[in-house]
């Protein structure tokens, strides 16, 4: 592993070895008062998403949300999760306000202990907060030869509209879908049910470049490729599958989060009758936020050994396929390339782009806690 931060790159990046980076990130936590085991696995959740290329929901977000929350209350460092219910193969948790960013794992990890009980473990959660990338979270069962769903709503945040509607009813309503594949990387989904994450497109405004068609749409429903539209309530989000009438696929998955992660553990839900006092701009928090975690463990409905040569038969030959003329490269399922990143960047150490480093090193004075190596590179 790298011992030291690597110079600059022409495209502003620097790689910051990944220990380092977590010894930073979870120092920030405690200081915070999170407890060492849960600073280390929120710090665990918020890397990843630098280490595995999806740096709209990685460090950029630690100043941004993640410490906001904290401060102002609306995040717990302390908070004890309650089990309010307990049926065995389904639990309901009441997770007041912990950080989602350990609580998702906490959940999944729990929905794993049951599945080995029951073959199956639901963890439905309430008064959550923002996790960060779901499939981190729901990858983790797939080491022990599961596969794992994790779904979330984004409390009573509003900022997507139904198609043909004039006020935003739903969040971005991540899900994921995790699966091991054998020898290989797990088959890992992670995605929004709006066409990207705000995430996404926050993360252009900050790099100073414009968006595709499709992400954004303004008013009148023509295309806006400026992303500082967003922030400034002059566009709108689009959903999933957006043209053509292909809007209602991402919109039905959207209200199919909001049913799973909200309705079933009674989370702070997005359509609700304040929600229609909107002006079609992003209104309310993202306070009380559910969570669905499932855990489906294949053998105890069969042979746990042909399980994992179907898993590596299946996903195998997906990798197996050939390209077709003029494909940038090999074919490959979601989780191939972030497995990949997530192995360069342990090895080589993390890609931040400068200015980020430069954020982080305030946050280090801030906080009284020794910078992530390499943060000079960002001044």
């Amino acid at each position: 592993m790298t011992t030291v931060a690597s110079a600059p790159s022409a495209a502003g990046t620097v790689r910051v070895p990944y220990a380092d980076l977590i010894r930073f990130t979870t120092e920030v936590f405690t200081a915070h008062r999170l407890p060492p085991e849960r600073a280390r696995a929120a710090a665990e959740a918020l890397c990843y998403g630098d280490a595995a290329g999806m740096d709209s929901h990685g460090l950029a977000n630690l100043g941004r949300l993640y410490l906001p929350l904290l401060a102002e209350g609306r995040a717990d460092p302390l908070a004890e999760p309650e089990v309010v219910a307990d049926r065995g193969a389904a639990v309901l948790v009441d997770a007041g306000g912990a950080l989602g960013l350990w609580q998702a794992g906490a959940a999944m990890e729990l929905a794993a202990e049951r599945a080995e009980r029951h073959g199956i473990g639901l963890v439905s959660v309430r008064r959550a907060t923002h996790f960060g990338c779901a499939g981190h979270h729901a990858a983790r069962v797939t080491g022990r030869g599961m596969i794992g769903l994790l779904a979330s709503n984004c409390g009573r945040q509003r900022i997507a509209r139904p198609p043909g509607g004039a006020v935003a009813l739903l969040g971005t309503n991540p899900w994921s879908v995790a699966a091991p594949a054998g020898e290989l990387p797990p088959y890992v989904l992670d995605m929004s049910t709006t066409a990207v994450p705000t995430g996404r497109v926050r993360a252009a405004e900050r790099a100073g470049r414009p968006i595709p068609e499709g992400w954004l749409a303004g008013p009148d429903g023509r295309p806006v490729t400026d992303p500082g539209a967003f922030d400034r309530g002059e566009a709108h989000l689009l959903w999933l599958g957006s043209g053509s009438g292909g809007e209602f696929k991402g919109f039905g998955l959207g209200l199919m989060v909001e049913v799973l992660a909200a309705l079933l553990p009674g989370a702070g839900l997005g359509p609700e009758p304040a929600a229609l006092d909107g002006d079609g701009r992003p209104s309310g928090r993202d306070d009380d936020i559910g969570i669905f975690a499932l855990a489906i463990a294949p053998a105890t409905l069969r042979d746990a050994e042909q399980v994992a040569l179907d898993a590596r038969t299946l996903f195998g030959t997906v990798l197996d396929c050939p390209p077709s003329v003029g494909s940038s490269g090999p074919v490959a399922y979601p989780g191939w390339h972030e497995a990949r990143r997530t192995a360069e960047s342990h090895r080589d150490g993390v890609p931040l782009a400068a200015p980020l480093l430069s954020e982080l090193e305030v946050i280090a004075e801030q906080f009284g806690i020794r910078p992530v190596a390499g943060a000079e590179a960002g001044r």
